[in-house]
């Protein structure tokens, strides 16, 4: 038989152990919201990527831990890629110029196409049909990666062309560290994506800022220094809202885009 003494020592035994499982499920649920956080910011860049800390950047809407990325994410979904990407017309041994005229100033983007044919002939027919015209850069990201996210016609990281594109050029960074990133240096212009390899659409990101990230989003272009100078101004200024990513307190809007030979 128990006496008053012995069920006094039960039940304070039996409510530290469900003190320690509830600490115990605690601690797992906060370092299961950390790893997410962590791998959201990581980079998503880029929904937009188009879709887009890491960051998942691409163009779908869909966010996948890159994407944040921040990454930064929507490129188009497999349903939705139904359109085939644009008939090669570009000459693939020359270089050209993509030029953004924006509310916040003029950006000159270099491209290589020996380096990137598939994004840069992609990025010529697009301009061709005025498809950059009038679009908002959706996204910039000021902590953990240094990016604005540009190139969705629907200006909320969802959107895209309908079909996309083969990753190109992911060598060109370097060999990825033991933490598994490279150095996309102040000034490079790559593609977002949903996270999985070859789902580049019409979003794209520009750095900064030396900014670490999985070598998993095309390096296609480099800003000029008057154009790295107007997306600086555009970080400086802030995300809306005081956040480290969201749309930009400076409304960045892209008047025109042309790519021509350089």
């Amino acid at each position: 038989m128990v006496n008053s003494d012995q069920r006094r020592r039960q039940l304070a035994r039996e409510k530290f152990e469900r003190q320690q499982q509830r600490r115990t499920e605690a601690r797992r649920k906060a370092k299961r919201r950390n790893a997410i956080i962590a791998s959201t910011l990581a980079v998503v860049l880029v929904a937009g990527a188009a879709a887009y800390v890491s960051i998942n950047m691409s163009d779908s809407g869909k966010s996948d831990a890159a994407d944040a990325e921040s990454s930064p994410s929507p490129s188009p979904s497999a349903s939705e890629s139904s359109a085939p990407e644009p008939k090669m017309t570009i000459d693939k041994s020359a270089k050209y110029t993509m030029s953004l005229a924006t509310s916040q100033g003029d950006i000159s983007i270099a491209m290589d196409a020996k380096k990137t044919p598939h994004t840069v002939n992609s990025f010529k027919s697009l301009t061709d049909k005025g498809y950059f015209d009038r679009t908002k850069c959706h996204r910039l990201v000021t902590q953990g990666i240094y990016v604005l996210q540009c190139g969705d016609p629907k200006g909320d990281g969802t959107g895209g062309p309908g079909y996309t594109i083969a990753d190109e050029n992911l060598t060109a960074l370097g060999k990825a560290g033991a933490d598994g990133s490279v150095t996309y240096p102040a000034g490079t212009v790559a593609m977002a994506n949903t996270g999985q390899p070859h789902t580049g659409g019409s979003q794209f990101f520009l750095v900064y800022k030396d900014t670490k990230l999985p070598p998993s989003y095309t390096p296609f272009g480099t800003m000029d220094a008057d154009g790295l100078k107007a997306v600086k101004a555009v970080a400086e200024a802030g995300v809306a809202g005081g956040q480290g990513d969201g749309a930009p307190k400076k409304t960045v809007t892209v008047k025109k885009g042309t790519v021509d030979k350089a």
